[in-house]
């Protein structure tokens, strides 16, 4: 019996794409012979995402659909693709078809040759601005060197065996980071590189601030380290101390510009407690969360069996 390759594929306001990916995905694996399904999350879309996957559906009976209660996130509805899919094996690809689907049978023949998670990894970032690509840069090369796993080349675009799934979806964090967890599970890995493909409908869905709120909860939810910035802040106001007592000694005093200096330190002091007081706080509120065990995501419609 041939094998099943599931595609998951999380789509949120991709009206305009859905049936042109699953066209498109599926004429890639009829004509390499694989055998598939397509597994369509819709992260609580407000445009016609769920009207075009049924479309997909009746157009081709490989194609399922799931559609969430509301927007739950990208990373959620890839955990929500995992939990549906059947594969003996599973890809993970944008709708946008910026993750070529032509790499799908080079990377379902590195599975059959042994490879348990398969990374599709960027030779070319496409048309992202120059600000865009420093800041992934930076923030890769951040969170591997925090987390110890090396994410400096990750991507969402990956096939997975299907033991590798398993052992994702038995990990119990609320909050989830699909690549860094794939990298966590480890397993035997190769690459397939890959250049971006430009989106030829729709627009892209990450603002600066999604983007920035997606590091945050990526960098804390794999290390700790910035709850030590009290105690950096702490030794770097000791110093400034220790460093004026000296100057004080030494220079003599000045009562208006030792006055003037000792309150811009004691803001400055002030700001850095606050700082570190939300960070604290932010951690807290992970764990909070993670103790209601509320469920990762809530599906209202599915189609297909």
């Amino acid at each position: 019996m041939d094998k099943l390759l599931s595609v998951v594929i999380p789509a949120f306001n991709e009206e305009a794409m859905v049936e042109k990916a699953a066209s498109t995905i599926a004429g890639v694996l009829v004509e390499a012979g694989i055998s598939y399904e397509l597994i369509f999350v819709d992260d609580g879309s407000g445009d016609g995402t769920w009207e075009a996957i049924l479309r997909a559906h009746e157009a081709d009976k490989h194609v399922r659909g799931v559609s969430f209660s509301r927007n739950f996130g990208k990373d959620r509805a890839v955990f929500a693709g995992l939990s549906k899919a059947r594969g003996d094996c599973v890809a993970v690809m944008d709708c946008d078809l910026q993750h070529p689907p032509e790499k799908l049978p080079e990377m379902v023949d590195l599975w059959r040759r042994g490879f348990e998670m398969v990374e599709g990894v960027k030779r070319d970032r496409g048309e992202e601005s120059g600000f865009h690509k420093l800041c992934a840069g930076a923030f890769y090369s951040v969170i591997s060197k925090l987390a110890k796993l090396d994410m400096k080349r990750s991507s969402d675009f990956k096939l997975m065996d299907r033991k590798a799934v398993d052992t994702l979806l038995a990990l119990s964090e609320e909050d989830v980071f699909f690549r860094g967890l794939t990298a966590f599970v480890g397993f035997r890995r190769a690459e397939v590189e890959f250049d971006v493909a430009e989106r030829t409908a729709g627009e892209s869905k990450w603002s600066f601030r999604s983007l920035a709120r997606y590091a945050v909860s990526s960098v804390t939810a794999f290390s700790a380290a910035p709850m030590q910035l009290a105690t950096v802040f702490g030794v770097i106001f000791a110093v400034i101390a220790v460093v004026t007592g000296i100057l004080y000694a030494i220079v003599g005093y000045d009562a208006e510009g030792w006055l003037v200096f000792l309150a811009v330190m004691g803001l400055l002091a002030i700001a850095c407690v606050l700082v570190c007081l939300g960070v604290v706080g932010y951690y807290v509120g992970r764990a909070f969360r993670q103790s209601l065990g509320r469920p990762r995501f809530i599906i209202s419609r599915e189609c297909g069996e």
